[in-house]
């Protein structure tokens, strides 16, 4: 019994831990009116048919993330296509070719998830008057087989992962109750 109780503090600490430090390396990107007539993006994205969910972040280096989970390549190219990511593009790309989105994505109706970083400009960047940011990137994933999830998901949990093992809090305390 004293060995359980050990280890259920133990196990509770090392859960805290992991919890807090990414909570204390970033900061929650503030819903914000999106600066000189910016497209709300995130609001784009969760009107996008088959957007399952969008999260936020601000990383300790300073990037700026959106997270957004789509059902399939479908979903995806319905933001892609969407007149809010299309003004955004022309926004930042004003001269950007014609290109075919996503073409070397199979259709197989996978989750995509799609990871948007900005980084805003530094000193030197602004100085010569440059782009409004230092680094973008769009990113895409698909999950992976396997994981575990102990009393909920990062990802949206209709976000379909062969093989997670979803464990609900209320199981995992039960548990280690005995």
């Amino acid at each position: 019994m004293r060995h359980t109780t050990l280890r259920a503090i133990v196990l509770a600490a090392l859960l805290t831990a992991i919890v807090s430090v990414p909570t204390v390396l970033t900061t929650t990107v503030r819903a914000q009116s999106p600066p000189g007539g910016f497209p709300d993006l995130v609001a784009g994205l969760k009107a996008t048919p088959g957007c399952l969910g969008v999260e936020t972040a601000r990383t300790a280096s300073g990037k700026q993330v959106i997270f957004a989970w789509f059902a399939n390549k479908k979903a995806a190219l319905a933001w892609y296509d969407s007149d809010v990511h299309q003004m955004a593009k022309r926004m930042v790309f004003p001269n950007a070719p014609a290109r075919t989105p996503m073409a070397d994505v199979p259709d197989d109706g996978t989750p995509i998830m799609a990871i948007a970083s900005l980084t805003p400009p530094d000193n030197t960047v602004a100085g010569q008057g440059g782009a409004p940011f230092s680094q973008i990137a769009i990113e895409l994933y698909r999950p992976l087989p396997g994981g575990i999830a102990l009393g909920g998901r990062f990802a949206p949990s209709t976000v379909t992962v062969p093989g997670m093992r979803d464990i609900p809090w209320s199981v995992f305390a039960a548990r280690n109750q005995q």
